[in-house]
């Protein structure tokens, strides 16, 4: 029994050394320092606790025609640290294994059966022991199958009194240098997601110091300011290049690819559109993966991690190398934190724009649409009609009451559609009794329509087709005010006039948010929407007149 013991020791410790070994291979921890495996990693992660068990077996003593050996430490230690399959799978590749190099060998069903079953045993221990205490559990579990073990030959392999003597033998042994030998793969193989949690702890400490760089560039998010993070985050990482984009351009590059990966430009990549479209982080590991349209692109791997805020993904960080294969689990961690800390950075500022803009847009209402002459004018035609329609004033003043209150009442960020679309008649009506037969505006409301839209998003867009549409065309058309129901509980709206048309030269002008100023109320609303819904408003010109439409929900 000594003798085997000493036997069995050794062989451990050829198990416990390979497994030392392979825990320092770096494709190894790759597999092992993910958050979630995939199939692909399971069958890997398999195959190579299988392969311990094979190793245990090809090592092992012959014992009266049985094989003394240390199978079940590589099964049952790649079951507790990787899952069920991982522990059932090289359960039936060791277990098959040994019964075949010996069919109808005195032990070799009993063997079978036991290193499956101590594969579905460690898959148990995965789920139920903590990760300080799986070594413990091994060790019990180590135990537990040995016994098992030697029931099985005691029950099944003829003849009885060769199976008691080959029990005598290597109980002692096989228990104690198995349960042991278990034990310690595990400590060994922990030590990998202790420095992944090292690692994490690292990766969360720079990225917290890349956020404190880039803080000052999202108090005013525009290209530039964005080059400057992505040169922030290149710089402390050493990658090769970094880009952000939004859902559809590239908004900063730099590094590697500037000449083709160029801001202002759409995303270029299929792999970019996926991870907007998935919200998935998405590792690339060669250059055929990345697949750019440019043969000569020189980035080889990168990472991609959505930007996230309340209303879904607005965009995407990536994280390019110039080599295949560089992305570690290291940048993986990195980059999931950056994309977070980004996301709120941007959310932030999103915020802060929205306000600064909103109080812009109450200083631009009080001097622009309440200014002396809007009120004079107002005055005049309330006066015109005191004589001659009593009842047409009372109303016109009743309006003009409503126009000014809501006009002083736009602390709100959002009111309800029904008291902007108020606000809205009530300005109509000032201007068609100024402008008589020569203003026409149709109402197309669909009815039950109860949400909240951001304030004065509707009424410049209507000013603006009567003062810079109709009005400095013939000097009479319509305006059509529609607002329905779509999809998804969102609301569409529309104002189209046929009066001069806007010019292209302006369309353009406002999507790049270079907009004169006599045309502030249009840009103004289309900034706001982009803001708050990821999409301003969208503008056709038509064969006669403007058609300006969005969505809101």
């Amino acid at each position: 029994m000594i003798y085997l013991l000493k036997n069995l020791i050794n062989n451990s410790g050829y198990v416990i050394l390979i497994a030392f070994l392979i825990s320092k291979i770096k494709s190894f921890k790759k597999i092992v320092q993910k958050d979630e495996f995939q199939l692909r990693d399971l069958i890997i992660l398999s195959l190579i606790f299988g392969a311990f068990g094979i190793l245990g077996t090809y090592i092992g003593t012959d014992v009266r025609g049985a094989i003394a050996n240390t199978r079940i430490i590589g099964v049952m230690a790649g079951g507790i640290l990787c899952g069920p399959l991982v522990g059932i799978l090289s359960g039936i590749i060791a277990g098959l294994h040994r019964y075949l190099i010996d069919i109808g060998g005195i032990t070799s069903l009993p063997c079978l059966i036991s290193t499956i079953t101590g594969g579905y045993i460690s898959g148990i221990i995965y789920k139920r022991a903590s990760k300080k205490n799986k070594w413990i559990y091994g060790i019990l579990g180590g135990i537990l199958v040995e016994n098992l073990t030697m029931i099985l030959i005691l029950l099944i392999s003829k003849p009885f009194e060769l199976a008691i003597l080959i029990v005598k033998d290597i109980y002692i042994p096989m228990t104690l240098v198995n349960g042991i030998g278990i034990g310690i793969v595990i400590l060994i193989t922990e030590s990998i997601f202790e420095e992944k949690e090292e690692i994490a702890g690292r990766q969360a400490k720079l990225a917290l110091e890349i956020a404190n760089k880039t803080l000052p560039y999202f108090r005013d998010v525009n290209n530039d300011s964005l080059k400057k993070v992505c040169e922030v985050i290149k710089d402390s990482v050493g990658s090769d290049a970094v880009s952000i984009t939004d859902r559809n351009y590239i908004l900063a590059h730099v590094g590697l690819g500037e000449d083709h990966h160029v801001e202002g430009e759409r995303v270029l990549t299929e792999s970019t559109e996926k991870v907007i479209s998935s919200g998935d982080i998405l590792i690339l590991k060669s250059s055929k993966d990345i697949n750019c349209p440019n043969p000569k692109c020189p980035l080889k791997s990168a990472i991609i991690a959505p930007l996230k805020d309340r209303e879904g993904i607005v965009g995407a960080l990536k994280i390019y190398y110039g080599k295949e294969d560089s992305v570690t689990f290291r940048d993986e961690t990195l980059a999931i934190g950056l994309s977070h800390i980004i996301s709120t950075q941007l959310e932030i500022g999103k915020l802060e724009r929205i306000r600064e803009m909103a109080n812009k847009a109450e200083i631009k209402a009080l001097q622009a649409q309440i200014n002396p002459h809007f009120l004079f004018n107002a005055l005049n035609t309330i006066v015109s009609f005191v004589r001659i329609n009593p009842n047409k004033a009372r109303e016109l003043i009743i309006n003009l009451s409503t126009y000014l209150r809501h006009n002083l009442e736009i602390g709100e960020e959002f009111i309800d559609i029904n008291k902007e679309l108020d606000q809205v008649k009530a300005y109509i009506e000032i201007e068609k009794a100024r402008f008589g037969d020569k203003l026409n505006v149709i109402y197309d409301i669909q009815e039950d329509i109860n949400i909240k839209i951001p304030n004065l998003i509707i009424q410049p867009l209507v000013e603006n087709s009567i003062k810079h549409g109709i009005l400095k065309g013939e000097g009479k058309g319509t305006v059509k005010i529609k607002i329905i129901k779509i999809e998804n509980n969102k609301v569409k709206i529309s104002i189209e006039d046929d009066g001069i048309g806007i010019s292209q030269d302006i369309i353009r002008n406002i999507y790049k948010g270079n907009i004169r100023e006599n045309k502030i109320g249009l840009s103004n609303v289309h900034n706001r929407l982009k803001l708050i819904y990821g999409k301003g408003v969208n503008i056709e010109r038509l064969d006669k007149g403007t058609k300006i439409s969005f969505i809101v929900s």
